[in-house]
């Protein structure tokens, strides 16, 4: 780790290339979590992923870090600042517990993408399976295509937005968060209703579908879900706490 790690941090802007099938991955790890504000290693391409575990979580600087292949659970976890993308699909809880910057899977995405995730944007270009967003706490969820079951659950704040279909449950004990769902809804969970499409509920779609490079998709054709408040006890007085 520390060869790898010294190289870094004498690295110029030029791209850091990593290769995964002559790099540990825990060497990785531990020289992105050791980059700082002002890092001039900005830019990483971690090439034969080969579906690693784990792959760049807990990143705490405004980097951009590409992985050409599909990786496994986990990925981009807790990431702060930085934007990764995987070229292919990723595993379980991808861009879990995520604070900020930005998540790009080019391919699906499996069950509970986002869990937790308290700021920053995760974008799905293709499907994201069950748990999608679960217990969201503030992230922007931008799903291409369909999301499976029990998505939503439990999501206190945020938006998650499906240009696809939505599975069984959708937003079951939701509280505060803001679903978009373009196309069919299998059924919704407890406490979830369709709720009025208000403008400013159309420019704040209008501006994550922009963020998320799908602006051909029509704000118009969403329907928008959310919490019928009768499952907590909610004063209208604090509802910037919730």
């Amino acid at each position: 780790m520390d060869q790898l790690a010294n190289k870094v941090a004498s690295v110029s802007t030029d791209i850091e290339r990593i290769d995964l099938g002559k790099t540990p991955l825990r060497e990785l790890n531990q020289a992105l979590h050791a980059l700082k504000a002002g890092t001039n290693a900005t830019s990483w391409e971690i090439s034969n992923p080969k579906g690693s575990h784990a792959l760049a979580v807990g990143v705490d600087a405004p980097i951009r870090v590409d992985v050409k292949g599909s990786v496994g659970y986990y990925c981009a976890g807790m990431n702060k600042e930085a934007t990764i993308v995987v070229h292919g699909s990723a595993g379980p809880g991808v861009a879990e517990n995520m604070m900020s910057g930005e998540v790009r899977i080019q391919g699906d995405a499996s069950q509970y993408a986002g869990a937790t995730g308290k700021g920053g944007l995760l974008v799905i270009e293709g499907n994201a399976a069950s748990r999608c967003g679960i217990s969201m706490k503030g992230i922007d969820i931008v799903v291409k295509g369909n999301i499976g079951h029990m998505s939503a659950f439990m999501a206190q704040s945020g938006n998650l937005v499906v240009c696809g279909d939505a599975g069984d449950a959708l937003g079951d004990s939701i509280y505060e968060a803001r679903l978009f769902v373009r196309g069919k809804v299998k059924s919704l969970g407890a406490d979830c209703i369709e709720k009025e499409m208000r403008p400013e509920h159309l420019e704040i779609l209008a501006g994550l579908l922009a963020r998320a490079g799908f602006s051909d998709v029509k704000p118009e054709e969403f329907k928008r879900y959310g919490s019928a408040r009768t499952l907590y006890n909610f004063n209208i007085d604090n509802a910037d706490a919730y």
